[in-house]
């Protein structure tokens, strides 16, 4: 009757514990695409310019892509960055970006060739991935950090 009793215990801890399936990883770029969706954002699995995956999203009304980064033959890709381009009419000055970087922890900024805005942050999903609890608390992060630089940049009078 006790073996009973523990392996039915056993059974119930096995079912409350997280399945590795679970995981968001960046090996598997659909458990991102899901893990999107399923915190209520769009998402669209695509390829960047040299073939490895890329993901398509949109926060505060602002698209942004998820770059996936390490990848062997377009496959098997170890990290991501969220990024998001700010096309301005008038130039957001470096002043301003330094003052970012220096005063935000989370999303670092940088001007592209044309001198737009760009922000990004790193997400690690290397070494087994993470829950999908704690990339939606990344992504809660990214979408704060993009309101206030979308914020920070609409100031610049540079």
């Amino acid at each position: 009757m006790r073996l009973i009793g523990w392996t039915m215990a056993i059974a119930v801890a096995a079912a409350a514990m997280p399945a590795q399936a679970q995981l968001v990883s960046a090996r598997n770029p659909e458990t991102l695409v899901g893990a999107l969706q399923a915190a209520g954002y769009t998402a669209k699995l695509e390829k960047d310019g040299t073939g490895d995956p890329m993901i398509r999203s949109a926060v505060n009304g602002h698209p942004f892509r998820i770059v996936f980064y390490g990848c062997k033959a377009n496959k098997n890709c170890a990290t991501v960055t969220f990024a998001a381009g700010f096309d301005k009419k008038s130039a957001t000055g470096l002043a301003s970006i330094n003052a970012w970087n220096r005063k935000n922890r989370f999303g670092r900024a940088y001007l592209d060739d044309e001198g737009d805005p760009i922000l990004g942050m790193d997400v690690d999903l290397d070494d087994g991935g993470m829950s999908s609890a704690l990339f939606t608390d990344n992504l809660e992060f990214w979408t704060a950090v993009t309101g206030a630089f979308q914020k920070h940049i609409e100031w610049d009078k540079e």
